[in-house]
């Protein structure tokens, strides 16, 4: 299969070359054998039968941005002057910073912020602590919280070399959502651990997003956390990605003329993002779901690769009893849904599914099945890449679940709130819009967001779990 340039292999070059067409299509010809494109060009400087170009370039992986650099070097000729890697450029130094909101210019702004004015406000929150919601950094911060095991599609990494990954999602969480979010990337393992150190951390947070923790651990630190603290506690791994599952599922089921009480759907992958697929699809009505891991299909009594989680979850799914790999859990299905790993599928078992069936292939980079291979056979195709149609991404969740949260000083998030995501999200895409590769928004649809934050408060609201009742504007920014 042949990889895509991708602009996270973007690297721009400056070099010294002859003047002329010949050169030119010399350099052209070494980038092109070497599988990288060309995004951007242009002249720096001209002399004496030399010119001097920056050009921009990208290339599909690390060894074909080298196989570049190294064609480039071999050019009779050419001289090469730099190189700079833009993605290590851009992280250079980290991506996020703090910043003031309010200048210190003279002795009356300082005796306000600081001491002695600052005193007033701390027995304030002294004696009714819910005060610092209004008052603190409390009423718009997040906690990213991980400990590094499960990150990306890179596993076990660490805290330390997860930070640009938690950096990212700091990023994400202030353009989409307004949000000031802080990465705590914790130097243990230990579930107690870990539960401690947010219990710490909590007064100065309005929320905690887990991330990137493996399961199952991750699901008995959620749960006790959201039990301990008075503030909403989300793993997004979870539950961000069940909401847009399900958001793009509905609208991917208005177009085959099908419904969710009806379907059976196929789950594979039964780590954290899977689990919580299935428990939200069964709240949205599905009836017939079943699991599937490494060991094949999950079935009640199954004693191979077992947790509490998976047997509780065996007891749900998986009515008619059926044994047997992914293959035989396909057979008639409506819908698959993997959160597991590449290559798994490939259009023939696609064919023994029922009739029009949806196919969501999220594993990253590399899906259960590519794009290309399962469209024939499906009737809609989306994945987690942003280079193919229909990207399930949980940034059209997160960021406006949380600014719903925060604007309503909720104690908690709940089903109904998730539900009300799903649903802003999925009415996102007009009628007239939706189309076989068209059933989710952009990440870059400035309304997706303050739809999702619109609903959640309600919700909040109607399910008892928000403090405040006020109407809020929320300090929002588009992408």
């Amino acid at each position: 299969m042949t990889k895509k340039p991708s602009p996270s292999y973007s690297f721009r070059i400056s070099l010294e070359m002859p003047e002329g067409t010949a050169s030119l299509s010399r350099l052209m010809a070494a980038l092109g054998k070497a599988g990288s494109e060309i995004w951007e060009m242009k002249v720096i400087s001209q002399d004496e039968g030399r010119i001097t170009r920056e050009i921009l370039i990208q290339a599909p992986d690390s060894d074909t941005e080298r196989k570049t650099i190294d064609g480039v070097k071999n050019l009779e000729g050419f001289r090469l002057l730099e190189v700079i890697d833009c993605t290590f450029h851009l992280h250079r130094g980290g991506k996020i910073e703090l910043a003031n909101k309010i200048p210190l210019q003279n002795r009356q702004d300082l005796a306000m912020a600081y001491t002695p004015g600052v005193a007033r406000i701390c027995l304030v929150i002294k004696e009714d602590i819910d005060r610092a919601l209004d008052l603190t950094i409390k009423k718009n911060a997040v906690a990213i919280v991980t400990d590094g095991t499960a990150v990306l599609g890179l596993g076990d990494i660490g805290p330390t070399a997860a930070l640009p990954v938690m950096e990212g999602k700091a990023m994400l969480f202030k353009s989409f959502g307004g949000i000031d979010a802080f990465p705590i990337c914790l130097n243990t393992k230990d579930p107690e651990e870990i539960i401690s150190a947010v219990k710490w951390l909590a007064p100065v947070f309005g929320g905690i997003n887990l991330e990137d923790i493996s399961a199952p651990r991750c699901f008995e630190i959620e749960q006790r956390l959201k039990k301990e603290l008075d503030i909403p506690v989300f793993h997004d791994d979870q539950h961000g990605t069940a909401v847009v599952i399900l958001a793009a599922l509905i609208n991917a089921l208005k177009l085959v003329n099908k419904h969710l009480e009806e379907i059976s759907v196929v789950v594979c992958g039964l780590g954290a993002a899977g689990m919580a697929s299935i428990s939200l699809l069964f709240a949205a009505g599905v009836r017939r779901i079943i699991g599937c891991d490494r060991n094949g299909i999950l079935y009640r009594g199954r004693q191979e690769d077992m947790n509490p989680f998976k047997a509780a979850l065996a007891l749900k799914t998986n009515p008619e009893g059926r044994k047997g790999g992914l293959y035989n859990a396909l057979q008639g299905a409506d819908v698959f849904i993997g959160l597991s790993k590449p290559a798994l599928l490939q259009g023939k078992d696609i064919a023994g599914m029922a009739r029009d069936p949806i196919v969501f292939a999220m594993a990253n980079p590399i899906p259960e099945i590519m794009p290309e291979e399962a469209q024939p056979y499906a009737a809609v195709v989306a994945t987690g890449r942003s280079d193919y149609a229909n990207q399930v991404n949980n940034v059209l969740c997160f960021p406006g679940l949380f600014r719903g949260v925060l604007d309503c000083h909720a104690r908690d998030i709940n089903e109904a709130m998730l539900l009300a995501a799903v649903h802003a999200i999925a009415s996102s895409v007009k009628a007239g819009e939706l189309k076989r590769d068209q059933i989710i928004p952009s990440i870059f649809d400035a309304t997706v967001h303050s739809r999702v934050a619109a609903a959640v408060r309600e919700a909040a609201h109607n399910s008892g779990v928000a403090r405040s009742r006020k109407a809020y504007v929320s300090p929002m920014k588009s992408g």
